[in-house]
C-alpha cells in the first residue's frame, strides 16, 4: 500500500522522537519470519520495554539524520525490523540475541549506542550490558565493601582482647 507524503512525515517525526530518546538501536533482519513469530518477537519487545518497528530503511535515514544514530545509514539494507532500548541501553540486543536463538530467521545486522556503528560481531558485548538496577545493585556493593571491611576491622579488636582474657583465664 503506497504511503502519502503526509503519512510518511508522520512516521519519520514519530521515529525521530522515539530514536532522540532512546539509548540504544538494534537491526535486524526478519526475512523469512512467519507472522506468529513476528507477533511473538513484538509481545516480547512489549515486555522488555524495547519499541519495536518496521519501517521503510528510507523513511529510516530521514528518521536518523538529526539523531545520534546518523551514521547507521550505510546498514540500512534489507527488510529490516527496529529495535529501540528506552530503559537500558543493551534491552534491545538482548531481545533479539535471544529471539535468534530460537528463530534463525532473525538475523542482527547491526548496533549502535549513539557513539557509532557497529557490526553484528558486538551484539553479545552490548546484549551483556547490565540494566539500570543491575547497574545499581553493582554500584552500592561497591560502596558496600570498604564500609563492612572497616566494620569487620574494627570489631576484631575487642574480639581479640577477650580471646587473650580468656587464654589467660585458662591457664591459671
Amino acid at each position: 500500500m503506497a504511503l502519502g507524503l503526509a503519512a510518511k512525515k508522520a512516521i519519520v517525526k514519530k521515529i525521530n522522537d522515539v530514536a532522540s530518546n532512546a539509548l540504544s538501536v538494534a537491526v535486524a533482519e526478519y526475512r523469512g519470519m512467519e507472522v506468529a513469530d513476528m507477533t511473538q518477537l513484538r509481545r516480547q519487545a512489549r515486555e522488555q520495554g524495547v519499541y519495536l518497528k518496521v519501517i521503510r530503511n528510507t523513511l529510516a535515514k530521514r528518521a536518523f539524520a538529526d539523531t545520534k544514530f546518523g551514521d547507521m545509514d550505510a546498514a540500512l539494507v534489507g527488510p529490516l525490523v527496529y529495535g529501540f532500548s528506552l530503559d537500558a541501553p543493551g534491552s534491545a540486543a538482548r531481545l533479539f540475541k535471544d529471539f535468534a536463538k530460537q528463530n534463525k530467521h532473525l538475523k542482527v545486522t547491526a548496533l549502535s549506542i549513539g557513539n557509532g556503528l557497529m557490526g553484528a560481531d558486538k551484539l553479545e558485548a552490548v546484549a551483556s550490558l547490565p540494566t539500570r538496577d543491575e547497574a545499581l545493585a553493582k554500584l552500592l556493593a561497591t560502596f558496600k565493601a570498604p564500609v563492612s571491611k572497616f566494620v569487620r576491622t574494627i570489631n576484631e579488636v575487642p574480639t581479640k582482647f577477650v580471646r587473650v582474657l580468656s587464654a589467660i583465664k585458662d591457664a591459671k
